[in-house]
């Protein structure tokens, strides 16, 4: 097996405020917005008043993974 890095990827995450964070991936030119809903909102107490509803980090990881 080759000690060689076959990829490395480049990868920014910026925390906006509360659950949100705006993050910049490869291949993309804007930047993708994570968030909390249902039931990971409400565990951690985060009313969709506070704010929307939107895509979770674990929802990016699940998705990778099964893909």
């Amino acid at each position: 097996m080759s000690d060689d890095i076959a990829y490395r990827s480049e990868v920014r995450v910026e925390r906006v405020r509360g659950p949100i964070r705006r993050a910049w991936l490869p291949g993309r030119s804007e930047s993708v917005t994570f968030g909390v809903h249902g039931a990971i909102a409400e565990h951690y107490g985060v009313s969709p008043d506070d704010y929307p509803p939107d895509t979770t980090t674990i929802d990016y990881v699940i998705a990778a993974a099964a893909g």
